[in-house]
């Protein structure tokens, strides 16, 4: 697996991706959709997705690339142990990386706590 920092690996398989699409918790927000589970090791585990509603391949790549650069900036918050996938939607346009990047860190860390009942 390719590290993205020390903390996180990036998830490469499909079954990876249908398992914590099955069993994992999701959380809503307006500009992304995240599925988190808890995988029981020392980092966490991501994963990105981003479907053809959000637009043509320049859109869908703009919108990775937001999506990486709000998770680095907030990847201190999340807790460690995680298995989780970033699902973008279309809102996810209009939006810049630091601001995904504070949300993250603030109600997306405080909802998936919530959700796997970690304090």
């Amino acid at each position: 697996m390719k590290k993205v920092t020390q903390r996180t690996e990036i998830i490469h398989e499909n079954r990876d991706f249908l398992n914590l699409y099955r069993r994992g918790k999701k959380v809503g927000l307006p500009y992304i959709v995240v599925y988190v589970r808890k995988n029981r090791r020392q980092y966490n585990r991501l994963g990105i997705t981003v479907g053809k509603k959000v637009g043509n391949a320049v859109k869908r790549n703009h919108a990775k690339r937001v999506i990486r650069a709000a998770y680095r900036q907030a990847e201190s918050a999340i807790p460690l142990g995680l298995d989780m996938i970033i699902v973008a939607t279309p809102k996810i346009l209009e939006v810049s990386s630091t601001q995904l990047g504070d949300y993250l860190m603030g109600s997306c860390v405080k909802r998936m706590k919530k959700a796997l009942q970690i304090s």
